[in-house]
């Protein structure tokens, strides 16, 4: 199945490199660009992609306000494809951000052909792209400076079992399905059908989620490793 992919980045150049180098993979389609966040979410809109590629910083609207507009459609709007954010280290507090609001991870724009390629796959298979340390180390840095939510995300950790909240736990320290099945001794699909309740219990969309939800619950803080 091709996965249709399109790009936002207010730099031309920066669009006609991911757009040359994605569509030469057999499995992947570019459908549309944009050059501002606005532009943006009109062309997701009518071209239905799979995976967005958005930039950070844009004129007109940047890509955190566009990618609340793909994530959160109005009434009538049924198609919600992923979104990849593309960032550097300067704008950390922006990926935490577009991260609860739904984006399923971040790449760093100056990141090898062969990472890019392998997030849109990542992203466009469902999963969150929440390998690299960096991305834990982002979020714990910035639940650490932020007030509590409104509504006490602790009091939404009593509907988990005792095994639903520790693959919790362990997904927010970073590891992956295979290291959690060993860590715990379970069957690798046991543990994707953990997580699959976690998700729906605790109505999160993916993993990236559900690691911002145990730091701000306290199940896990800054600094902690796996």
């Amino acid at each position: 199945m091709t996965i249709r992919v399109i790009i936002v980045d207010d730099q031309a150049m920066v669009r006609a490199g991911f757009a040359a180098l994605l569509s030469a993979q057999a499995d992947i389609d570019v459908v549309g660009e944009a050059p501002d966040g606005r532009q943006g979410v009109a062309v997701a809109r009518s071209t239905h992609p799979d995976v967005v590629l958005m930039d950070v910083r844009m004129p007109e609207m940047d890509g955190l306000a566009a990618a609340r507009e793909i994530l959160d459609p109005p009434p009538g709007v049924v198609h919600r494809p992923r979104v990849l954010m593309l960032t550097t280290f300067d704008i950390d507090d922006y990926v935490y951000e577009a991260l609860r609001a739904g984006a399923s991870g971040f790449l760093l724009k100056d990141a090898p052909p062969a990472d890019l390629i392998a997030a849109v796959r990542v992203v466009a298979s469902g999963e969150a792209l929440l390998a690299p340390s960096v991305t834990r180390r982002l979020i714990a840095d910035f639940v650490q400076q932020r007030p509590a939510p409104r509504k006490d995300p602790r009091l939404r950790l009593n509907g988990l079992t005792p095994r639903e909240t520790e693959v919790l736990e362990l997904i927010a320290r970073g590891l992956s399905n295979q290291e959690i099945a060993g860590h715990l001794v379970l069957a690798e699909q046991t543990v994707k059908t953990h997580i699959g309740r976690v998700l729906a219990k605790l109505d999160l969309r993916d993993r990236a989620q559900a690691v911002i939800f145990a730091y701000e619950a306290g199940l896990v803080r800054p600094g902690d490793r796996g």
